[in-house]
């Protein structure tokens, strides 16, 4: 994990998760980090621990077509220290087409174009003035991690702002994380 993510963590006084999903907008990867271990840290005198994360599985993603920016109305991914808010649409079967959180379709029944279908990871900004309050906050915003119709477009910029996936890796993320689990996104 970069030293952002843990000087985020420690500004926004949240302490790091046992699995964190970092997003990269240049790569379009969205990956999955477990804790491993925690050791002393290297050099520390006063006893303090480093946490040690390892890759667990790296993901083809989309994220906004009109680049990064964290306000609102702008259609672009905000950068910054997140969480999983809400998780919504477990249960429901997959190729669900979803319209303000609610189920009102399938892909396979009609729907195949629908922006935002499977399941959703809604976000929510931890850093004030940056994706958290005012004209800037990701959750006011919608910004989710959610599945799309059209999986072609992953790998290159294609959302409205938010982060697509494919079913394929999204309903077992879905699964795994929980209410919480940090985010990280990043220009790089």
């Amino acid at each position: 994990m970069p030293r952002a993510f843990f000087l985020a963590c420690r500004r926004a006084g949240v302490v790091p998760t046992r699995f964190v999903l970092s997003a990269s907008v240049a790569r379009q990867r969205v990956t999955v980090f477990e804790l491993g271990s925690v050791a002393p840290s290297l050099g520390s005198s006063n006893g303090t621990r480093a946490l040690d994360y390892e890759c667990r599985r790296e993901f083809l993603a989309s994220t906004s077509r009109f680049g990064i920016g964290q306000v609102n109305g702008s259609n672009r991914t905000p950068l910054g220290l997140h969480r999983v808010a809400r998780k919504v649409g477990g249960g429901q079967p997959i190729g669900t087409v979803f319209k303000a959180r609610r189920p009102i379709g399938l892909t396979w029944a009609g729907m195949a174009d629908a922006a935002i279908v499977h399941r959703i990871l809604w976000l929510e900004g931890l850093e004030p003035g940056v994706n958290r309050g005012g004209q800037v906050d990701s959750f006011r915003r919608c910004i989710y991690i959610h599945g799309f119709g059209d999986e072609t477009t992953l790998g290159r910029p294609a959302s409205i702002g938010c982060i697509h996936l494919a079913a394929a890796d999204l309903m077992p993320l879905f699964e795994r994380v929980r209410e919480g689990t940090l985010v990280w996104i990043s220009e790089r």
